[in-house]
């Protein structure tokens, strides 16, 4: 259940602050592919106001690293957490994928498909998301040692109505969606998911298994 906004909220990548005590915490417990030797401990939060969604990742990690640079680039190489979703229930009328790397460097398109019908969002759309993360925007050395690191981001809703319809939240309103966590690049691949994803090779861009956020 997301639950709305009570007060404003200040984006700055803290876990503890109170206005997050109202949001239940959800895990990724799942994994794609053989069994990672490295599965770190990722929780997310959600909340959502009339203009906005609200997500807070906190990620308990080692062999942590980030890379890419600039809007766009492949930050799944890095240490990245994912959210991939739908406006509405409808995963048939295409879904976003929105990528950050744990420095906080943003990968999104809007497509029907991996690779059809994508759309590469503007810098001026991607300009409008606010995000902080409480790790440097680079790590060019992995860091080997147990880190805990957090990531939090307002997205608006008027960039994803230039894209596709857009049922905003309200009570009993539904979305589809799935939240990532992998490492591509690291010394430690993994790939972990929220809701299952029946495949034997990691996949994340498969609608048909997203899972359901419902508003409250």
């Amino acid at each position: 259940m997301v639950h709305p906004l009570s007060r404003d909220i200040d984006i700055d990548a803290k876990w503890d602050k109170s206005i997050w005590s109202q949001a239940p915490s959800c895990n990724l417990e799942y994994f794609m592919g053989h069994r990672p030797n490295h599965i770190p401990n990722v929780e997310f939060k959600l909340l959502y106001d009339l203009e906005s969604i609200y997500i807070i990742f906190k990620v308990v990690d080692r062999y942590v690293k980030a890379l890419s640079e600039g809007y766009q680039s492949s930050v799944c190489q890095d240490s990245c957490v994912e959210f991939f979703f739908t406006p509405q229930q409808d995963v048939g009328s295409g879904y976003f994928n929105l990528e950050t790397n744990c420095g906080g460097t943003i990968l999104m398109y809007h497509q029907v498909a991996r690779n059809y019908c994508s759309i590469e969002l503007s810098d001026d759309d991607l300009d409008q998301i606010q995000i902080a993360s409480s790790l440097p925007k680079l790590i060019t050395e992995e860091i080997t040692q147990p880190i805990t690191w957090t990531l939090e981001y307002k997205l608006p809703f008027s960039i994803l109505a230039k894209y596709t319809e857009v049922i905003k939240p309200a009570r009993g309103v539904e979305w589809k969606a799935n939240f990532y966590k992998c490492a591509d690049q690291s010394s430690h691949p993994h790939w972990l998911t929220w809701s299952i994803v029946d495949l034997p090779r990691p996949d994340f861009h498969r609608p048909e298994f997203f899972g359901t956020l419902t508003f409250c």
